[in-house]
């Protein structure tokens, strides 16, 4: 059975209230984050966690704070007008402990977004070129949302997951 789908239909998974982590720096789920966006209006007080993410973040729009509130734990320039703006916090972290408040429980974790590399024949697919916190948030998350793209660059380590851990 195919698990592939639309990123529209993939982000159906999060619900209001739900705290969404998004895989951080180049590896940042964007097509995954803009199709949550457009739900914009159905959504209330799904919080989205990340470290760094390049990119847009159109999640990040105060227009949006009744649906979205956003928890960095690096504060980039494509985040920081909503933080002003009242509609978002700041969790100063060290990245080494960040794993820890995950597979502590103290931020429990509904949905991961994650971008990967397409599976090999043996079904491994790669975090490519952002591990950081995201292995903890897999093992965590109720639910695994994946971004496939031929273009993410296959590293090896900590990084190689089973298609069996995405939902």
């Amino acid at each position: 059975m195919s698990k592939y789908v639309t990123a529209a239909d993939a982000v159906k998974v999060v619900k209001s209230g739900d705290r969404v982590y998004l895989q951080a720096a180049a590896a940042a789920p964007t097509i995954l984050s803009n199709a949550l966006t457009e739900r914009a209006s159905e959504l209330r007080n799904v919080e989205i966690c990340h470290l760094h993410v390049e990119g847009e973040a159109r999640y990040a729009n105060p227009a949006l704070a009744e649906s979205f509130h956003v928890n960095s734990f690096f504060i980039g320039a494509n985040v920081r007008h909503t933080l002003k703006a009242g509609n978002g916090s700041y969790t100063p972290v060290f990245l080494s402990e960040l794993p820890h408040l995950f597979r502590k429980n103290v931020l429990p974790l509904d949905v991961a977004f994650i971008h990967v590399s397409p599976p090999d024949r043996h079904g491994y697919c790669s975090l490519g070129v952002s591990v950081e916190a995201t292995v903890a948030a897999i093992e965590n998350a109720k639910i695994v949302v994946a971004q496939v793209n031929p273009q993410m660059p296959r590293t090896f380590g900590d990084g190689i997951l089973h298609v069996s851990e995405i939902d």
